[in-house]
C-alpha cells in the first residue's frame, strides 16, 4: 500500500518521529548521538529548517521543526537518514537499514 502524501507547509511547525528499523536501537554510544546532532544541525542549515526541540532516545527520535519551504523537512530527514545509516554501517561493520519509518 502506498504511503499517503504528507501535508508540508512552509512556516508551519512539524513534529517528526523517526523510529529504528523494527524499533531496534539506533544509538549505541554517546558518539552516535553527537554525530546525529551535528548532521541535524548541518542539514537544517542547508535546507533552511529551524529545529526548535529534539529528543533522542535509544531507538527513536522526536524533532520539532519549522521549514521555510514545502520540501525542507523531507529533504532534511532523507539526507540525515542516509548519512546516519552509512555512519552506523561503517562504524559497526553492519549492513542494511538502521532508521526506519518517519511519521
Amino acid at each position: 500500500m502506498a504511503r499517503r502524501p504528507r501535508l508540508n507547509l512552509p512556516y508551519i511547525p512539524q513534529h517528526v518521529v523517526q523510529r529504528g528499523n523494527n524499533r531496534q536501537v539506533t544509538f549505541f554510544t554517546e558518539q552516535d548521538y553527537t554525530v546525529y546532532l551535528d548532521k541535524l544541525k548541518d542539514y537544517s542549515r542547508r535546507f533552511d529548517v529551524s529545529v526548535h526541540a529534539f529528543v533522542l532516545m535509544t531507538n527513536h527520535v522526536h524533532l520539532l521543526m519549522t521549514p521555510t519551504t514545502a520540501t525542507g523537512v523531507s529533504q532534511l530527514m532523507q539526507s540525515l537518514g542516509r548519512y546516519y545509516v552509512r555512519y552506523v554501517n561503517n562504524t559497526y561493520k553492519r549492513t542494511g537499514k538502521t532508521l526506519g519509518r518517519t511519521f
